[in-house]
């Protein structure tokens, strides 16, 4: 499949979500609607290289489909100084050009059987497909009405992103189910990694599919557990970080 062709964003916005993680608002003034399936991403061209192919950094779409030219992205700024998030936070102000390319990936809800749940686990800015998808749901009235848990891992209460959000949701959707849990903070919710919020969901789940997003030392353990529990590698879809 040929690549899409570059074309130039603008930062309209950029609003704090934590203390170390911004929500940038792009408009792209040449796309009248920009289409995408909610859990892909773009790329964006940083000059933070002389090779173009070092320059690349791609980021997770994290609003829905809204038929409008304008996405948001989910950024943390993390180390090295040097790398692709620092010099984002560093240089990307409201007006600034950003030339980039997308929609792309595959990292799309699976077909889902009626009997099915749908497990989605993710850490940090890994949260953002999956807001994108939760928000298509709720914004195109199409919720599925299967069992949905979102498993979100963080340090500590500032890392759980779009917290109110999500809650408000799960008010609202008597079957998804927003499960949070802290590794470094104590609090009134669940304590440790994701692995213990949701192995034991999975002896009631049968017949579920598992979508896992984060940094590749959460996701490789997580995919290597779920298969150990006997689900099939057709039924875990995984989009790595860093």
């Amino acid at each position: 499949m040929a690549l899409l062709p570059w074309q130039s964003a603008i930062v309209e916005q950029v609003l704090p979500e934590s203390p170390g993680t911004n929500r940038y608002f792009l408009r792209l003034p040449d796309t009248q609607a920009f289409d995408f399936v909610p859990g892909q991403f773009i790329t964006v061209d940083l000059p933070i290289h002389e090779q173009r192919n070092k320059r690349w950094r791609s980021y997770s779409i994290a609003s829905a489909p809204s038929g409008t030219n304008t996405i948001e992205l989910l950024i943390v700024r993390a180390e090295p100084s040097e790398g692709g998030s620092a010099y984002i936070w560093e240089h990307w102000k409201p007006g600034t050009v950003v030339p980039m390319r997308g929609p792309q990936g595959t990292f799309t809800v699976p077909s889902l059987l009626p009997e099915e749940s749908l497990f989605l686990i993710c850490t940090g800015t890994g949260v953002a497909p999956f807001r994108s998808m939760l928000q298509h749901w709720h914004q195109s009235g199409t919720f599925p009405q299967q069992p949905i848990y979102l498993i979100f891992g963080g340090r500590r209460r500032e890392d759980l992103l779009y917290e109110s959000e999500l809650r408000g949701l799960a008010d609202q959707y008597p079957q998804f189910r927003y499960l949070p849990t802290l590794s470094r903070e104590a609090w009134d919710g669940a304590m440790g990694y994701v692995h213990a919020v949701y192995e034991p969901y999975c002896s009631q789940c049968p017949s579920a599919q598992f979508m896992i997003c984060g940094w590749r030392t959460m996701v490789d353990e997580t995919k290597h557990r779920l298969e150990a529990l006997g689900y099939d590698r057709k039924q875990i879809h995984l989009e790595l970080y860093g």
